[in-house]
């Protein structure tokens, strides 16, 4: 060896999901507690990586890591990017990153809760949320995409939310 550090690869399926409709689901009700969904509009990108590695290390979360802050601060802070962030008692229970760079569509980019907050039936409160500002803005589809590595409870819950999967590859994420 010469000394580098050899990165490890994860092997992972994707699954691609899209909805071309607003949700027919009813509104969920609010879950106990302290709740707010807040748009994070220009945020520190110290607090975005907090919220990003909060949310992603335990499932592998890396892409994001790999910036430079001046990158990463014109990515979070440019008008096609909303970042949403789920606080419970006043604390930041999740994300979800909104992409609406193509037009027309938008691509859930990053989405997830904190390990405190997994559990506490907040997902799919979370996303409808994050789903219905999405369909605020004038789109015809809305995408993201999971994988093998994400909490086993999220493929389903973005089925159950009216997402439909439309195709699958194999890859791997490469460890820092």
């Amino acid at each position: 060896m010469s000394g580098k550090e050899h990165s490890r690869r994860l092997p992972m399926t994707v699954t691609f999901l899209e909805m071309i409709s607003k949700p027919v689901a009813l509104p969920p009700p609010l879950p106990r507690g302290k709740i707010a969904f807040l748009r994070s509009e220009h945020p520190p990108v110290h607090f975005y990586r907090y919220l990003y590695d909060a949310v992603g290390s335990k499932y592998f979360w890396v892409d994001r890591k790999k910036i430079p802050d001046d990158k990463l601060a014109d990515i979070i802070h440019a008008a096609s990017n909303h970042l949403y962030v789920l606080y419970t008692d006043g604390t930041p229970a999740g994300m979800a990153e909104l992409d609406f760079r193509a037009d027309g569509t938008a691509n859930i980019a990053y989405f997830g809760l904190t390990p405190e907050a997994t559990g506490k039936r907040l997902g799919y409160f979370f996303l409808y949320q994050a789903c219905a500002s999405a369909w605020a803005q004038p789109i015809s589809k809305l995408l993201v995409n999971t994988c093998t590595l994400d909490h086993p409870r999220a493929l389903p819950l973005y089925q159950r939310l009216g997402f439909t999967p439309y195709a699958r590859e194999e890859r791997f994420v490469e460890l820092l």
